[in-house]
């Protein structure tokens, strides 16, 4: 039975659980606050100055210019996310957490860390109520043009956003080479598949594979590098086009990772539909994709859901259920076959199908 003194008297409820919520509440509303000083903290370089080591807050304001007791509050902000450490008055480590902010490690979520608190992609979120009363991309209003339309016209904003990509890639390419098999195939292609990420992760695995990697110049911008650092320039064709005009010829089994969320259910059938024109009879399609359950669970994967906002403001697209993919196979001439969770923390799943 609860003591009555742990109980709010006003509501009847635990009191130590009015806290934890209200604590709950209290980051998300600050939440955006965060964001800018962590983007702030990328732009700037604090964690690849501080580096292995530690450094002052003196000392970091000398090397950036900026204001020094103003670079004191960012760092001691930070240190609040726990992203840094203050070993002593002013003087500051990295955490574990702030170790993936710095550039060139394993594992760097710094490319992701820059891309996504970018203006570029909070100024949507600005308009979100109007994107949730009209259900239109408010991207397009802020910006007068589409998302990939504005990237194509910025050439470094567009190689940034593929560097994002492949680092949110690779903790997916890790694990799908290992969780179907593509050793009965002959030829790979990955529709959309920017820098070559997860395709050059699958063709290491499996050598007898060959691989297209089929995407606009704009996306495929680093690819040369990366199959080179591979050395898989000999195993893979480049091809530039628009996935919603063709789809190249020649593989037996198709992919497309997060590449249909995207896009309206329109268009992504318009893509399926350009692979279905193409692929021999006994050949797979595969979606790489998160898969919304049928309702929220109790402990959910917030960030999916977060995820498919951003689709609805910058580019159009959104998440879906089994059963939403399951009506885009067919819209697109496949029929799903299976639908395979890849392992935690990994949000993604393989949805196969196959030509209907």
């Amino acid at each position: 039975m609860t003591d009555r003194h742990d109980q709010d008297p006003g509501n009847g409820r635990d009191a130590e659980v009015d806290w934890q919520a209200r604590g709950a509440v209290s980051r998300l509303v600050l939440g955006q606050m965060a964001t800018q000083a962590l983007g702030t903290a990328v732009r700037l370089g604090v964690f690849d100055r501080i580096g292995g080591g530690e450094s002052s807050a003196d000392a970091l304001a000398g090397s950036f210019g900026t204001h020094p007791q103003a670079t004191l509050r960012l760092l001691r902000a930070l240190a609040g996310l726990q992203l840094l450490s203050e070993t002593e008055p002013g003087v500051f480590r990295t955490t574990a957490a702030g170790d993936f902010l710095r550039t060139g490690t394993a594992g760097s979520m710094a490319a992701m860390a820059r891309m996504f608190t970018d203006p570029v992609m909070l100024r949507g979120w600005d308009l979100l109520d109007e994107g949730v009363r009209t259900g239109e991309t408010t991207f397009d209003t802020v910006f007068g043009t589409d998302f990939f339309g504005h990237l194509k016209e910025h050439p470094a904003l567009s190689a940034a956003f593929n560097e994002a990509m492949s680092q949110g890639t690779r903790l997916t390419a890790e694990t799908v080479p290992h969780h179907f098999d593509f050793g009965r195939f002959d030829t790979l292609v990955d529709i959309g598949g920017g820098d070559g990420t997860l395709l050059a992760s699958v063709l290491r695995e499996h050598p007898k594979l060959r691989g297209v990697l089929f995407d606009t110049a704009e996306g495929l911008a680093q690819a040369p590098q990366r199959l080179a650092r591979d050395g898989l320039t000999e195993r893979v064709v480049l091809e530039t086009g628009d996935f919603f005009a063709s789809a190249p010829a020649g593989g037996d089994v198709y992919l497309l990772k997060s590449i249909i969320h995207d896009w309206d259910d329109e268009r992504c059938a318009a893509i399926l539909r350009r692979i279905r024109e193409v692929i021999p009879a006994h050949g797979s399609l595969l979606i790489v994709e998160p898969v919304l359950p049928a309702t929220v669970p109790v402990d959910p994967p917030g960030g999916v859901y977060l995820s498919d906002l951003n689709m609805l403001v910058n580019v159009g697209g959104r998440e879906r259920t089994a059963e939403d993919f399951s009506d885009l196979c067919t819209a697109g001439g496949f029929a799903l076959r299976s639908v395979t969770p890849l392992p935690a923390p990994n949000i993604f799943q393989i949805i196969e199908a196959s030509p209907a």
